[in-house]
C-alpha cells in the first residue's frame, strides 16, 4: 500500500519509521497529491504511477507516449490518438499510467532479450507473496517507483525469486492506460 501510494508522487507521501521508544510505523509527508487529496480516482489497478509526458508519437489511429517516472524511469503507453487528444496529452504535462499487475510478465536476464514488449522495467526484486493459486512479486525499480506482478504459483517456483534478486517486468504498451488530472 504505502509503495503503491508513493508511486502517485514524485516525493514519497508516505514514509516508514523504524522501531524505538515510540515503536515503528509510517508516516504521512507535507506533499500530498491534488489526486489524494480529493479522492478523484479510486482503481483496480494495482500499478498507477505519476510522471510527466516526454515524447508523444503521433500516429493517424494511435499515438506512442513516453511518461517519465521517478528516477530515469520511463513507462510508454499505446492509445488512440483521439483520446490523447481528449486528454489533452502534451509534453511535460503530469499524467498517469496505470496498468494491472496480471498484466505484468516478469524474467530474469531480460537486458539484451529482444521482446515485442516496448517496457522492460528491470530492478530488485522486494516481496514475495506465495499462495496455492498465484504469487505477489514486487519490484523496486532504480528510481524508487515499485512495479507489482501476479503471476503463478508454478511460474513463481521456477523463476524462485527472493527479495534483492535482480527481475525485469513486461509490460505491453498498450496494457498502459493513461489519465490526467482536471
Amino acid at each position: 500500500m504505502i509503495d503503491g501510494v508513493n508511486n502517485l508522487s514524485p516525493k514519497p507521501l508516505v514514509v516508514r519509521t523504524s522501531g524505538g521508544r515510540g515503536g515503528g510505523g509510517t508516516v504521512l509527508t507535507a506533499g500530498l497529491h491534488p489526486l489524494l487529496k480529493g479522492g478523484a480516482m479510486r482503481v483496480s489497478a494495482r500499478n498507477v504511477f505519476l510522471g510527466t509526458i516526454a515524447w508523444i508519437r503521433k500516429g493517424a489511429v494511435n499515438s506512442e507516449v513516453l511518461l517519465r517516472l521517478k528516477g530515469d524511469d520511463t513507462l510508454c503507453s499505446v492509445i488512440t490518438s483521439a483520446s490523447a487528444d481528449a486528454l489533452g496529452l502534451r509534453i511535460d504535462r503530469e499524467a498517469y499510467g496505470i496498468f494491472k499487475a496480471s498484466s505484468v510478465i516478469l524474467g530474469r536476464d531480460l537486458h539484451t532479450a529482444r521482446l515485442s514488449a516496448r517496457n522492460i522495467l528491470c530492478g530488485k526484486v522486494e516481496r514475495v507473496i506465495d499462495g496455492p493459486v498465484s504469487a505477489e512479486v514486487t519490484l523496486r525499480l532504480p528510481g524508487g517507483s515499485v512495479v507489482t506482478a501476479v503471476i503463478t504459483e508454478e511460474s513463481a517456483k521456477r523463476l524462485s525469486f527472493t527479495p534483492g534478486d535482480h527481475a525485469c517486468a513486461l509490460v505491453k504498451a498498450s496494457s498502459v492506460i493513461l489519465g490526467v488530472a482536471d
